[in-house]
């Protein structure tokens, strides 16, 4: 992915964003089932960006074919799937290059499509900023997905 000088381009210049403070950025990768519309993702995603909570930077639309061909798609389109997600599809950053495209068709199974995102968890930049206002670094940082609590949570259950 790019770098900070993409990142500063996005932002809108009506940004409060203090000390250029940034939330973490996100790639995520959602595979779904050949031609869901997405519809329930889409007004989850659109809550998630009304509310401030964060930045949609890319979002891109690849199907992996039954012979593991890649491909981007138009999910306006149809015979695509994840019609819902077609508003999203102009946002472009530059920070999903074509190496990240590749990578999300390699996760997915064949005949699969999948949304791909790169998105700023905005809620944490006052936060950021504060902490960077005080001197403080970040020394290391880790992120669990939500399947690995799950799973996590599921084995506590277990024992108990």
């Amino acid at each position: 992915m790019c770098g900070r000088e993409t990142v500063r381009r996005t932002h809108d210049e009506g940004d409060a964003m203090t000390d250029e403070a940034y939330g973490p950025l996100d790639f995520l990768i959602l595979e779904f089932p050949p031609q869901t519309d997405g519809a329930a993702t889409a007004r989850a995603l659109q809550d998630l960006v009304d509310g401030g909570v964060v930045r949609l930077y890319d979002l891109v639309i690849v199907r992996k074919t039954a012979d593991g061909r890649g491909e981007e798609l138009d999910p306006a389109a149809s015979e695509v799937g994840l019609s819902a997600l077609a508003p999203f599809t102009g946002a472009r950053s530059g920070l999903l290059g074509p190496d990240d495209v590749d990578e999300a068709v390699h996760a997915l199974d064949p005949g699969t499509v999948a949304a791909v995102l790169v998105y700023e968890n905005a809620w944490a930049a006052p936060f950021v900023a504060a902490a960077r206002r005080e001197g403080a670094q970040l020394v290391a940082s880790a992120r669990l997905s939500a399947q690995q609590v799950m799973d996590a949570l599921d084995a506590l259950e277990a024992v108990h």
